[in-house]
């Protein structure tokens, strides 16, 4: 697998602008051509194509990181712990890229292996995604057009109720996480999965997917969840709603100061682990240098741990 690169993922999970967000010690920003890796563990998830797709799926380089695009065929890639390490946990890890494109390599495999190394089974769900232009020309040009900055919301304003945001239809995305739930469940003796610590955590879009799949599926039951540097607005808390960790930097150009999620979590009287960092960005995945959200996986694993995840009861 390919080792850790910086990256600039894109995304605003509930609105359709992206944004991009560059280090200052990041690669060539570039999109280069990529020749699709062989990915030979992936699994079909059987969850069917994409309507108006013409386009095959195809590979590019930014930021050192291999990427997806149009992707119309969902997999599932398991990274299992070496034997004799597993402690039960499983974690779904859903890369984010504004559901145009997926960053494989930063906020898919690399996350997968640390969580192995930790004796957690972790799986890569690659989920299909919205079609983007089938060249590599028309896909830069489409991916530099200029964007609209968002603006705050009055969500977190004295006396006013948070104004829903845009709503994008997520049903292929949530017909994939479920598909690749139901496959852990189904496989869970096999892979040496507990299926009451079966968790889901995802970056940027991946964050949305793993918010919409704790807010509206009917057949996951997560035990714990962590969306990274996901949208912040308030939401709606189901009853039967896991216990979050939740991860952003204030400069993120999701923050915007708001924290109505948590709010939402915490007055619900559901648990809920809060890490606001000074400085990361957008898309740092296991952590850019010299950036004070570089250790948030090692807080994660703590969280996990501190939960009773870890182990057996």
């Amino acid at each position: 697998m390919p080792s850790f690169k910086i990256t600039a993922t894109k995304q605003v999970i509930l609105a359709f602008f992206l944004i991009f967000s560059i280090s200052a010690n990041a690669q060539d920003g570039t999109i280069y051509p990529l020749e699709a890796p062989a990915e030979p563990n992936a699994i079909l998830l059987g969850t069917g194509g994409v309507d108006n797709q013409p386009a095959k799926e195809t590979w590019f380089k930014q930021w050192g990181d291999p990427m997806a695009r149009n992707i119309t065929t969902a997999t599932l890639t398991p990274f299992l712990p070496a034997p004799g390490t597993a402690n039960g946990a499983a974690v779904i890890v859903a890369p984010g890229g504004g559901f145009s494109w997926l960053s494989m390599g930063n906020e898919g495999w690399e996350v997968a292996e640390a969580l192995a190394k930790q004796g957690i089974a972790a799986f890569v769900l690659k989920y299909r995604l919205n079609p983007t232009p089938e060249s590599l020309d028309d896909f830069t040009a489409w991916m530099n057009r200029p964007r609209t900055a968002p603006t705050p919301s009055s969500a977190n304003s004295v006396g006013t109720s948070p104004t829903p945001p845009p709503q994008r239809n997520l049903s292929n995305q949530l017909e994939d996480a479920e598909a690749a739930y139901a496959m852990i469940i189904d496989r869970a003796k096999e892979w040496g999965v507990d299926t009451n610590r079966i968790g889901m955590i995802g970056f940027s879009a991946g964050a949305g997917l793993t918010m919409h799949s704790t807010l509206h599926s009917k057949t996951m039951k997560l035990a714990f969840i962590g969306p990274i540097y996901g949208g912040m607005g308030a939401v709606e808390v189901p009853e039967n709603a896991p216990p979050m960790f939740n991860v952003i930097a204030t400069d993120d150009f999701l923050f915007l100061g708001q924290t109505g999620v948590i709010e939402s979590w915490y007055k619900a009287g559901k648990p809920v682990e809060f890490h606001l960092y000074q400085n990361g960005g957008h898309g740092f995945g296991l952590g850019n240098p010299n950036r004070t959200s570089n250790r948030w996986f090692d807080a994660f694993m703590y969280w996990l741990e501190v939960n009773g995840f870890l182990s057996s009861n």
